[in-house]
């Protein structure tokens, strides 16, 4: 149960978020917590979740370990900093930022160099779906940004689904669609990597996830997740929705 900050917060109300959102999710023994806030909180977050089940990842890194590229964080840093895991390709990267689905598996490939677990997000835009060319759209972002790793490296990622048309929106995949499309995926995982990696990887749902229908994604087969945007900014909210 992955929470995506994006650009909110400041340190201050990140421990101020903790102090709300750790007693109220400490008996959740049975399912990973993972928040994933703004670089410059990270510290804040690391600190705040000390003691706790929760763990701490960023929302991308750069794929070269160190060197003259302002602006940049690697994946050393962020694991020196105390993340466990980080969102590689999300559709905001890939929309403002020219994320590609090369520059996506060359910084999957970093974080698992870290010791990182990378997030890979894939998903269709609006006028892709409508098209008719969900299918493709996946197949071609798997193809490029995750199929050209190990089966070593495969077993370590956790793949998001975010169908870019639901994102921030409001518009909600339904289970039944959000599901087809992770069967679609792990279809994809099976072929390249066999039907045990296939079994084993896990695929998040990302898009509009609130308390009010996280049960009935959680209750399709193929959603083994979710990964949650503004709806894990309220310690109340993202708490209704880790503990479904």
């Amino acid at each position: 149960m992955a929470g995506n900050w994006k650009m909110y917060k400041t340190p201050a109300e990140t421990r101020a978020f903790f102090e709300k959102f750790r007693p109220l999710v400490q008996d959740a023994a049975d399912r990973q917590i993972v928040i994933c806030p703004p670089f410059t909180n990270l510290a804040a977050a690391v600190e705040a979740a000390a003691g706790s089940r929760i763990e701490i990842g960023a929302q991308d890194l750069f794929w070269m370990k160190e060197g003259a590229y302002t602006g940049e964080v690697s994946g050393p840093m962020l694991a020196a900093l105390g993340c466990r895991w980080v969102i590689v390709g999300h559709s905001e990267r890939r929309q403002y930022f020219g994320e590609t689905d090369e520059t996506v598996l060359k910084k999957t490939v970093a974080a698992l160099d870290a010791g990182l677990t990378p997030i890979v997000c894939v998903g269709e835009r609006l006028e892709e779906r409508e098209a008719g060319r969900t299918e493709a759209v996946l197949l071609e972002q798997f193809r490029i940004g995750i199929s050209g790793l190990t089966p070593e490296q495969f077993a370590r990622i956790v793949i998001a689904y975010e169908p870019v048309w639901a994102i921030g929106t409001g518009r909600t995949a339904t289970p039944e669609v959000a599901a087809a499309a992770h069967r679609f995926l792990r279809a994809q995982a099976r072929e390249r990597y066999g039907e045990q990696a296939a079994a084993r990887l896990r695929i998040l749902y990302g898009g509009s996830v609130k308390p009010d229908n996280i049960k009935g994604l959680m209750a399709q087969e193929e959603i083994d997740g979710v990964l949650v945007g503004g709806a894990s900014l309220d310690p109340l909210s993202f708490a209704a929705i880790v503990l479904y």
